[in-house]
C-alpha cells in the first residue's frame, strides 16, 4: 500500500500515548499514519491487524480522539506565542513555561497577563501613570502611603486626589493577583478538592416544578469531587429551567491563606501590608472566585457530558446489536385510541406485503370494537404470520391485552414482542420514508417500521436520528457536535462489524459502510434498480462515483448472498482471496464447499506456516480461516434473542419477590430500565445488580440483555417500580 508521509512527529505521540491506556508509540504512528492516507476505522480493525497490533475500533478511535486534542492544545500553544511575541513580552523562559504546558487550562493561565481585553480599571490606572505607584507599594514600604500618593496627583491625567491614587494602584495589584498563573492554579485546584455543589430551590420553583422532579435537589450540598453526571446534568437542567439556584462553596478562609502565603510571608508589616491584603481579598472576591466558579461547573459538566455522551453510544451499539428475528412474517401493530390501530405485514425480507386499521378501544363504538378482533385474526391467517412486534407507544397497554386475548382464539403458535417504538414516528413523516412508501400514511409507515425493527434492528434503526431513539441520558442537552460524532462513530462500527447485504441494503444502511459516502450509496442502489441484482462484489467498480479508495475501505464490508463466488458472501477482504483459496487448495476444498460443515472442518487441520513464513500475517490468516468456516455469519446470532411474549401481566399482578425475565431497555449511570411485560419498566438500581459493589452498570448488563430480576417494591400511585437482579433468597 501507498504510504505519504509520516503524519506525526516523536513528542505528538508520546502526548497521544499519555492519554490512551495500554498502546505502545509504534500502533499510535500506524494508525495516525494509515488514517492519513485516507483509511476508516473499521477497515483498520479488520485488515489491518498486522500493522497495527490488532487493536480494536474503540482503541483507534480513542487514539484519534487524543491525536485531535493534542493538536488542539499545541496549536493553541503555537498562537499564544506568537501573541506574546507580537507584544514584545515573549522570553525563552515563558515560551518554555508555555511549551511544556500539558494541560490548555495551564496554557490559558499563564496567556490571561497577555490577553487582549476590554479595558479595565487597572488598564485606565496603567494609563495614567501609577503603575509605578503600585510597584512601590509591593516593595512593603516603611513610609505612608498618601504622602507617596500625593506625588501622583495629577488633574490632566483624570487624577484629582489622593483617593484617587490609591484606587488606581488598588485596581492594579487585584488584576494583577488574579492573573498569577500558580496562584488561579491552586485555587482551582484546592476548590475541585475541597469545594461543594450547593443547589436550593428559587422561591416560585415549587410552582414551576409541579411533578417534583428535582425535589431531591432542593436543598441539595455534594463535594465537587464526588459528583456523579446524573446529579450535574440534573441540576444544570434545573438552573436552566429557573427552577434551582446553584452555587459553588469552598473555604475562602483557606484561600485568604494562601494568598497571604504567596504574597505577604514574612515581608515586613508595613502600612503597604493592610492595602495588599485589602487587594488581594478583592482579587478573590471579583476575579478569581468567580472566574475558578464557572471553570469548576464547566469541568463537571464537560465531564458529565463526555460521560453520558460515552452512555448513549455505548447503550446505541447494544441496541443496534439486538438480535434479529429472522426468516419470520411479521405484523408491526402501532397502537391508537381514537384513530384506530394501524397493522402492516411484512415478509420475511421485511417487504410490505399488506396494510389495515383496527378499532379494538374506546373511544372506538362497540361495533368496530367487536369487529377488531376478527379483522385481526384474517390478517394474520391470510398472511400466516407467526410474530406480531407491537409498539410501546400510547394504547400499548390495552393493545398488548388485546393481543394477547385475540391470540387464544389461533390454534396455531404466533407469540408477540413489544418493541420499543421510540423514534418510528420522527422517521416515518420523513423524506425517506415518503420515498419509499409514497401511498401509505405516517402512522401505516410506523407500523412498518415497527415490523421491521423486530427482524433486522440495526437496518432500520440507521434509518432514525439516534437522539431519538432514547436509550441515553441527558441527550437533548449534550452537545449537539460531539454527540453527533459518537453517533457517526458507533454506528459505523456495528455496521461494519455486522456488514450489509448488497442486493438488500438501503442506501442509508450503506451510507454507514466504511469509504461510503451518501452520494455512492444512493449510485449503489440506483444502479442495482436499474441493471438487477449484484452477482460480484467486482461490479461495485461499474458505480459512479466509487473509485479505488471507496472500493478498498467498503468491499469487504459488503455480502452477496448466492453470487458467482462464495467467497463474495464472507468479510474476507478481495486483496486475500488469492490467500483464501490457497487454503481452500491446501484444505482439498472448493468455494463451492463453503457452508458445508463437514468440509470446513478440514480447514482447521491446515497448517498454515508456510503461508506465514512467505509472508501473510498470523492476524489474516486466522481471520480468513473464521470467516471460510462461518460464511454469511452474523455476530448478532449470539446476542440474545427477544422475549416471546403470549400472555401479559399487570402492574397489580406484581408481589414482592416475584421472580420474572426482562429485557434491558436502557443502561444508566444509576442502575438500568427492564421491561417485564407491564406497561412500565422497572429499575434496577446499580446497588441491586450484584453482590459485589457496581460502579458502572455497563459491566453488568448491556440493552438487549436477558435478565433475571426479582420484584423488590411496586409503588401503584407512582407507577414505579423496583427491581434487583440479586436473589432474595440468597441474600
Amino acid at each position: 500500500m501507498m504510504r505519504q508521509k509520516k503524519l506525526v512527529d516523536n513528542q505528538t505521540v508520546k502526548l497521544v500515548q499519555q492519554q490512551v491506556t495500554g498502546i505502545n508509540p509504534h500502533q499510535i504512528t500506524t494508525v495516525l499514519d494509515l488514517m492519513n492516507d485516507g483509511n476508516t476505522v473499521p477497515f483498520i480493525a479488520r485488515y489491518r491487524k498486522e500493522m497495527t497490533g490488532s487493536l480494536d475500533e474503540v482503541q483507534i478511535q480513542t487514539i484519534e480522539e487524543a491525536f485531535k486534542r493534542v493538536t488542539a492544545l499545541q496549536d493553541r500553544k503555537a498562537a499564544v506565542i506568537k501573541s506574546i511575541a507580537e507584544q514584545g513580552a515573549l522570553t525563552p523562559e515563558l515560551e518554555h513555561q508555555i511549551q511544556t504546558s500539558a494541560k490548555l487550562q495551564d496554557v490559558e493561565d499563564i496567556y490571561l497577563p497577555y490577553k487582549q481585553k476590554r479595558q479595565t480599571k487597572a488598564m485606565v490606572a496603567k494609563s495614567r501613570g501609577l503603575e509605578p505607584f503600585a510597584q512601590w507599594i509591593m516593595s512593603f514600604p516603611s513610609g505612608a502611603l498618601n504622602a507617596e500618593a500625593q506625588r501622583y496627583v495629577n488633574p490632566e491625567n483624570e487624577i484629582t486626589s489622593v483617593d484617587d491614587v490609591l484606587d488606581g494602584a488598588h485596581e492594579i495589584l487585584a488584576e494583577t493577583f488574579s492573573e498569577v498563573a500558580t496562584i488561579r492554579n491552586w485555587v482551582r485546584g484546592y476548590t475541585m478538592r475541597t469545594g461543594k455543589i450547593s443547589a436550593t430551590v428559587k422561591p416560585k420553583g415549587k410552582d414551576l416544578d409541579e411533578k417534583g422532579v428535582y425535589q431531591q435537589y432542593y436543598d441539595f450540598e455534594e463535594a465537587v469531587s464526588k459528583m456523579t453526571s446524573t446529579r450535574t446534568m440534573a441540576i444544570n437542567r434545573g438552573e436552566k429551567e429557573k427552577i434551582l439556584s446553584v452555587k459553588v462553596k469552598v473555604d475562602t478562609d483557606a484561600i485568604m491563606n494562601y494568598f497571604h502565603f504567596r504574597l505577604i510571608d514574612k515581608r515586613p508589616d508595613t502600612e503597604a501590608t493592610a492595602f495588599i491584603v485589602a487587594a488581594y481579598q478583592d482579587a478573590y472576591k471579583r476575579f478569581v472566585g468567580p472566574a475558578i466558579e464557572r471553570e469548576v461547573r464547566s469541568s463537571l459538566t464537560a465531564d458529565a457530558e463526555a460521560k453520558s455522551i460515552k452512555v448513549f453510544g455505548q447503550n446505541l451499539y447494544n441496541l443496534l446489536m439486538q438480535a434479529p428475528i429472522k426468516g419470520k412474517v411479521v405484523l408491526g401493530f402501532d397502537p391508537a385510541y381514537r384513530t384506530g390501530c394501524k397493522l402492516a405485514v411484512v415478509d420475511e425480507n421485511g417487504k410490505f406485503l399488506a396494510k389495515a386499521v383496527i378499532y379494538p378501544h374506546k373511544p372506538a363504538p362497540e361495533k368496530k370494537r367487536q369487529a377488531a378482533a376478527q379483522e385481526f385474526i384474517d390478517l394474520l391467517e391470510q398472511y400466516q404470520v407467526t410474530m406480531i412486534a407491537i409498539g410501546n407507544g400510547t394504547a400499548s397497554r390495552e393493545s398488548e391485552l388485546f393481543v394477547a386475548d385475540t391470540l387464544k382464539r389461533i390454534n396455531r403458535d404466533i407469540f408477540y414482542v413489544i418493541v420499543n417504538e421510540a423514534g418510528a414516528s420522527v422517521y416515518s413523516a420523513s423524506q425517506e420514508a415518503r420515498d419509499e412508501f409514497p401511498d401509505l400514511q405516517v402512522e401505516q409507515r410506523s407500523a412498518i417500521s415497527i415490523a421491521r425493527r423486530l427482524q433486522d434492528p440495526l437496518a432500520e434503526l440507521v434509518k432514525i436520528d439516534p437522539e431519538s431513539v432514547g436509550v441515553g441520558q441527558y441527550q437533548h442537552d449534550l452537545p449537539a457536535k460531539d454527540l453527533s460524532n459518537e453517533v457517526d462513530a458507533v454506528v459505523e462500527r456495528a455496521v461494519n462489524q455486522v456488514g450489509v447485504n448488497l442486493n438488500t441494503a438501503s442506501y442509508q444502511l450503506l451510507t454507514r459502510i466504511s469509504g461510503l459516502s451518501k452520494t455512492i450509496a444512493t449510485n449503489i442502489v440506483t444502479y442495482r434498480d436499474e441493471n438487477g441484482r449484484y452477482n460480484s462484489r467486482t461490479e461495485l467498480k461499474k458505480v459512479p462515483r466509487l473509485g479505488p479508495k471507496a472500493f478498498e475501505q467498503s468491499v469487504g464490508f459488503l455480502r452477496i448472498i448466492g453470487g458467482v463466488h462464495a467467497l463474495d458472501n464472507t468479510d474476507i477482504h478481495p486483496e486475500s482471496y488469492a490467500v483464501a483459496r490457497k487454503i481452500l487448495k491446501m484444505a482439498g476444498l472448493k468455494e463451492s464447499d463453503l457452508g458445508d460443515t463437514t468440509a470446513m472442518a478440514k480447514i482447521r487441520q491446515v497448517d498454515t506456516k508456510s503461508l506465514v513464513d512467505s509472508g501473510v500475517g498470523a492476524e489474516t490468516i486466522t481471520d480468513i480461516i473464521a470467516s471460510l468456516q462461518h460464511p454469511g455469519r452474523d455476530l448478532r446470532d449470539s446476542m440474545a434473542a427477544p422475549i416471546l411474549r403470549t400472555d401479559v401481566l399487570t402492574m397489580a399482578d406484581l408481589k414482592v419477590g416475584m421472580k420474572l425475565e426482562g429485557t434491558v431497555r436502557n443502561v444508566v449511570d444509576f442502575g438500568a430500565f427492564v421491561d417485564i411485560g407491564v406497561k412500565h419498566d422497572g429499575l434496577v438500581h446499580l446497588s441491586k445488580m450484584a453482590h459485589q459493589y457496581v460502579r458502572d452498570p455497563n459491566t453488568v448488563v448491556a440493552i438487549g440483555d436477558i435478565v433475571e430480576v426479582w420484584i423488590d417494591s411496586v409503588d401503584l400511585k407512582r407507577e414505579r417500580i423496583q427491581l434487583t437482579m440479586v436473589d432474595p433468597k440468597k441474600g
